[in-house]
């Protein structure tokens, strides 16, 4: 008797996969609860092990295959070191949907009278390329109006897009390989376009001096590692100062569904966590309700599953606002893309010794250029600037986030 695996339930609104790689061969034995196949969702990679115990004696869904919810990815066979049924064939390629028969070109309608313009409605009809003898005038003897030229384009039904020409795969040169995008990757560019084309995205900048929060950590590290269990990061300042000022600014904790704006009185702050799969936001749920060694705890735990590919759905859902280091790999200045629907993100770039003026003297402090990205369509320019006004006043200032004033 055989045993089917199939494709698990993948998370909210995730309804198809991608087979990363079987874990196992057809013929091996396999224990019950063992892994035996990785999937690619868009958001995590998951494992589906074995409800049985027995010998794979099928694989339905080789590697690189699309399979759906409930969908078979394979068999198991009673028996260890059972007999190795054959390999699925390769599925055929679906045939091409017959092509629906063009519909009869309506009537053209009867040619308007040449009539003269006036100079006003001859560069109107020039500039918008429609034909005047298709349009009834309103005018005197029937002539031609700016208002007939308008009233025209209104009522006139938008052209239909031209379906994209289907991609054709260039040659390759002596030195170059082609790899298949993991879904991952073209989830995270699908997702960026998005921010692009939907939100009306605008950066302001701001710089913040870090003499005192370095001082500070410097002090209490080794205190607070001793008694926590985990080491004082900069990221968990910068998360009480984004909620300082996300609780002053709720349009930057907001989202824009439809014609409404939906105000959150939650504070899930996503972490932009960078894997060798490419760019990952796990979220810090609560975090307003969390103190520094809770907030480094759950980011240091979020940060190992992103980078042992263990991220559940729950982890990458939910988040109302987002921070990105690119300090961390020598980024001076960037300009960082929503993560949607979220309408704002705080950029933070590497730490650099600079010359500044502090009371009237020259100064070596080391500075840091801060990023707010933000969608324009809620949040004002008054609004971005004061948040990060905000964050920077709480990082130069840090007992303000302990006193929380």
């Amino acid at each position: 008797m055989a045993t089917e695996i199939k494709v698990p339930a993948l998370g909210e609104s995730v309804t198809e996969a991608t087979v990363a790689k079987w874990l196992k061969n057809v013929g091996d034995a396999v224990a019950r609860d063992e892994p035996l196949v990785e999937l690619e969702t868009d958001k995590v990679t998951l494992e589906v092990n074995a409800t049985a115990a027995g010998t794979l004696g099928d694989i339905a869904a080789p590697a690189g295959a699309t399979v759906e919810v409930g969908g078979l990815l394979g068999t198991i066979t009673e028996g260890a070191g059972g007999a190795a049924a054959k390999p699925a064939a390769k599925p055929a390629a679906a045939s091409a949907p017959a092509a629906k028969p063009s519909a009869p070109a309506p009537a053209a309608k009867p040619a308007a009278a040449v009539q003269p313009l006036s100079p006003s409605v001859r560069k109107m009809v020039e500039e918008t390329k429609v034909d005047p003898s298709t349009i009834a005038g309103s005018g005197k003897d029937g002539r031609l109006t700016k208002g007939d030229v308008i009233a025209a384009l209104e009522s006139k039904p938008a052209a239909a897009a031209a379906p994209a020409a289907p991609h054709k795969p260039r040659d390759l040169g002596p030195r170059e390989e082609r790899v298949k995008m993991t879904r991952l990757r073209k989830r995270i560019a699908e997702r960026l376009k998005q921010a692009q084309n939907t939100a009306a995205m605008l950066t302001t900048f701001n710089e913040v001096d870090m003499t005192h929060v370095m001082a500070l950590r410097e002090s209490y590290k080794e205190h607070f590692e001793k008694r926590h269990g985990v080491k004082l990061g900069f990221m968990s300042f910068f998360v009480k100062a984004c909620l300082a000022g996300l609780k002053e600014l709720p349009a930057v904790n907001a989202e824009i569904d439809g014609d409404d704006i939906i105000y959150k009185n939650h504070y899930d702050i996503g972490v932009a966590v960078g894997t060798e799969q490419g760019l990952v936001v796990p979220v810090v749920r609560d975090a307003d309700q969390m103190g520094f060694a809770d907030i480094e705890k759950t980011i240091n735990a979020l940060g190992k599953k992103a980078r042992d590919g263990k991220l559940s759905i729950e982890d990458l859902t939910g988040g109302t606002f987002t921070i990105s280091n690119g300090g961390v790999y020598g980024s001076l200045l960037s300009t960082p893309i929503l993560n949607p629907p979220q309408s704002g993100i705080l950029g933070m770039h590497k730490i650099q010794q600079r010359p500044m003026a502090i009371g009237g003297k020259v100064e070596v402090r080391p500075m840091m250029y801060l990023a707010l990205s933000y969608d324009h369509r809620i949040i004002d320019g008054r609004e971005a600037v004061t948040f990060l006004v905000r964050v920077k006043e709480a990082i130069e200032d840090p007992q303000r986030l302990l006193l929380e004033v």
